[in-house]
């Protein structure tokens, strides 16, 4: 029983991590493509 919540804590921590990541990527790209519209105008 242990073990299998042990893995299932990882598996979540691994997934927010994951997530976490690809939102700041995401904010990232917004702020770029946000940023080179604001020059081209």
């Amino acid at each position: 029983m242990r073990n299998i919540f042990k893995q299932k804590k990882g598996i979540t921590l691994i997934a927010l991590v994951i997530t976490i990541i690809v939102l700041l990527i995401l904010a990232a790209i917004s702020v770029s493509m946000l940023s080179r519209r604001k020059f081209y105008t």
